[in-house]
């Protein structure tokens, strides 16, 4: 497929720079009014895409089976789809604080750093993206906070924004990880820190930019669609029967890489490291092998999942990193079912949701998204695919 194929027009303002919630407002003991949001996850939308027949669901339904005119079926009742023995895979990647300020050494300009991944912890060297790339040079000290001791020399230019760092700190190396993470911002996309009035990250987001059952730490951005779980929702799955398995893969910057190439055939994806555990794999093929559905929480579940998948459609172990670029047509070997956010036009996600559940469906989904005004991006809303 092209490139141009899935381009659509999304408005600014239904690109979601905070997670879902309600904004609510009180008098203090001064008689003043005060803000302040209650998240709730797991209340934002979710459209249902039946793959087979084509149908699209956006209402909840009554007794009847009658669509509600303007009550959206909310994120909580995607388990309303599924029975006991049904498998929904995670990815519990756990995001760190990747998004560092810092000053250039005698210039004192301001610098961004993103830290990628750990290179060597016994010599503190990291890759890294650094912002505005032209300034930072071979041998450049960068400092990080107003003490002077997270100190930084470049000692490697790896790609036109990447440089290789090696941190100056000479402590046992979890202290030194937690300083240094004490330090940095939660590493949200540039389309929410570019558009907010701050331009930074909040306290709030370390929590809400993380799934709740994040356990492996890894990744410079949250695989997004986890990020709609709640403990209350996760037990209630418990209470219906629906089984959870957990893979690894630390997602990367990749996703938001612009693509360059019209021919989708021709472009390359950045590696992400991933693992499946024997664990998993039990989970997963047992329901399998006894007709239950499993569904893919994420792009990224899917991207996994589609790596360590053999021909005969069992999951099996995986420790190693992936490239993998799913886009129509493609043909799925484990997952009959999917749940992904609503992404931006152009995007590698929006692809492979639409490898997922046909291109014609999925586009005719991100239509009406687009109409009825439902939240793009990281803290946006989802599409559910089911396979009937």
């Amino acid at each position: 497929m092209k490139l141009s194929q899935f381009k659509f027009k999304l408005p600014d303002e239904q690109i979601a720079l905070y997670p879902h919630g309600y904004d609510r407002e009180f008098k203090n003991d001064a008689g003043e009014t005060e803000h302040y949001r209650i998240v709730r996850r797991d209340e934002a939308r979710l459209m249902v895409l039946h793959r087979k027949s084509g149908q699209i669901d956006l209402f909840q339904k009554d007794a009847d089976g009658n669509p509600i005119e303007g009550k959206y079926i909310e994120f909580r009742n995607i388990i309303d789809y599924f029975d006991e023995g049904d498998v929904f895979v995670f990815n519990d990647t756990k995001v760190f604080p990747a998004r560092l300020y810092g000053t250039k050494e005698k210039t004192d300009a301001k610098i961004e750093v993103f830290l990628l991944r750990e290179l060597n912890r016994e010599m503190r060297l990291w890759d890294v993206l650094v912002e505005p790339a032209r300034k930072i040079r071979i041998g450049n000290k960068l400092f990080f906070d107003d003490s002077g001791t997270m100190v930084a020399e470049v000692i490697d230019n790896t790609t036109s924004r990447g440089r290789t760092l090696r941190f100056l700190y000479d402590c046992p190396h979890e202290e030194f990880k937690r300083e240094l993470f004490a330090l940095g911002e939660a590493p949200l996309p540039r389309y929410v820190i570019d558009r907010r009035e701050s331009h930074h990250g909040t306290d709030e987001d370390h929590e809400d930019f993380q799934c709740i059952f994040a356990r492996n730490e890894g990744a410079v951005t949250a695989p997004a669609t986890g990020l709609h779980f709640t403990r209350e929702l996760m037990k209630r799955m418990e209470i219906k029967g629906i089984e959870s398995a957990y893979i690894t893969l630390h997602c990367g910057l990749g996703n938001f890489n612009p693509i360059e190439v019209e021919d989708l055939t021709k472009h390359k994806m950045d590696s992400e490291q991933m693992v499946v555990s024997p664990e998993a794999c039990n989970i997963v093929n047992s329901a399998r092998e006894k007709g239950h559905h499993i569904c893919s929480i994420g792009t990224s579940v899917l991207k996994a999942t589609e790596t360590a998948v053999g021909v005969d459609g069992r999951l099996k172990e995986y420790s190693d990193w992936t490239n993998k670029f799913i886009f129509p047509p493609y043909d799925f070997g484990l997952s009959d079912a999917m749940v992904a956010n609503f992404y931006h036009p152009l995007s590698p996600l929006l692809m492979a949701t639409a490898a997922f559940g046909g291109y014609e469906n999925v586009m005719r989904c991100y239509d009406l998204a687009v109409k009825n005004g439902y939240m793009f991006g990281c803290y946006g809303d989802s599409l559910l695919i089911v396979n009937d």
